[in-house]
């Protein structure tokens, strides 16, 4: 769901700052509002999952924090997001979360889609995270039980790799050296 800002002027942070506190959640891409409902149960097990999963690693390897939804994360003026989990390894950490939010580019956002978030998941918003610096990008796709990869390449995305719990897939990442999540395990019913 979209509601689109003004034609020609683009919301920003202070804007974002009025929209009520309605349970929804609302983002700003590029000046543009966009509304989301609450999740359903399937998504916030999987994000339950993978929360734990990571937050289990970092106990034992304190290399950074993992966050949950809502949490504001102010990339620009223009663009305020709030991705499903996110990771901030203690180098960034510092510029990062000085303040109440996270302010600037975690090293891995992670965001568990739906039917009506598929596009901006895949292309607007993986576009922003690219153009931001985020280093990987997860797409959690609970319909297939598929998770693509995206990981930095130079100044941008590579191919994304697409892992999967029907292949047996175990999900690994260079952020967290170590950490193997199985699929299955993730889309567990």
């Amino acid at each position: 769901m979209s509601n689109s800002s003004t034609k020609g002027h683009k919301l920003t942070y202070d804007d974002f700052l009025l929209f009520p506190d309605d349970g929804m959640r609302h983002e700003l891409i590029d000046g543009e509002h966009y509304v989301t409902p609450s999740p359903i149960l399937r998504h916030q097990a999987i994000s339950g999952r993978l929360f734990l999963a990571i937050g289990s690693w970092l106990r034992d390897h304190p290399t950074g924090q993992i966050f949950y939804a809502p949490l504001d994360v102010i990339l620009s003026r223009f663009d305020v997001v709030e991705p499903d989990l996110l990771y901030v390894s203690n180098e960034r950490a510092p510029d990062l979360l000085s303040g109440k939010w996270v302010n600037g580019a975690p090293d891995l956002v992670i965001e568990i889609g739906s039917p009506g978030t598929r596009r901006r998941d895949e292309m607007i918003k993986r576009r922003l995270y690219e153009r931001s610096n985020v280093l990987e990008y997860w797409v959690v796709d609970p319909e297939v039980d598929v998770i693509r990869v995206y990981r930095r390449s130079g100044d941008r995305f590579g191919r994304a790799v697409e892992l999967s719990a029907e292949a047996g897939d175990i999900l690994t990442t260079a952020l967290l050296p170590g950490l193997q999540i199985p699929l299955n395990e993730v889309f567990a019913a």
